[in-house]
């Protein structure tokens, strides 16, 4: 049987199997990093206005996600990138990175950035070969061993960014 061809549009963090993805992502983080240093948002926290969820499915299943959050000054973030197992292989997380690259320059952002964790090298290829380049601490996050940061300038739209 063969799998029909993914859509990735956007919707709320608040369904059943959103919370379901949520909650396999948050387990997976807590196995490769140490609870201080998993900067977990719930499903609450990303159905907020500063937040956009895209989520990609596949013959209707939630397959992946990945998220944009706004910040102030110009600056976006990525947040909760996630590709279910089955489902990993395929480009979904390359594909809502670009989704996610694609509303922030829309938007008027001048800078995307994104910590991810130290024992996640799938993830870092994905952001590198997207044109994100390692920095240091971004936003208000602590200068850890257990983060890896990421930074991307954007080729922002006409608009200006409040």
């Amino acid at each position: 049987m063969t799998q029909s061809e993914p859509t990735i549009a956007i919707e709320t963090p608040m369904s059943n199997d959103m919370g379901a993805m949520i909650g396999e992502l948050n387990e997976l983080l807590l196995t490769l990093s140490p609870p201080e240093a998993c900067y977990h948002m719930t499903p609450e926290d990303m159905a907020g206005a500063a937040t956009t969820v895209f989520v990609a499915r596949v013959d209707g299943n939630a397959a992946a996600c990945g998220a944009l959050h706004r910040h102030g000054e110009g600056i976006a973030e990525v947040k909760r990138m996630y590709t279910r197992p089955a489902y990993q292989g395929h480009g979904l997380g390359r594909r809502i990175l670009e989704q996610i690259v694609t509303l922030a320059e829309r938007e008027g952002y001048a800078s995307l950035v994104l910590e991810t964790g130290d024992r996640h090298p799938a993830a870092w290829r994905i952001y590198e070969r997207a044109g994100f380049t390692r920095c240091g601490p971004v936003l208000d996050y602590p200068d850890s061993p257990y983060s890896v940061f990421y930074s991307r300038p954007l080729a922002a739209s006409q608009e200006t960014h409040k």
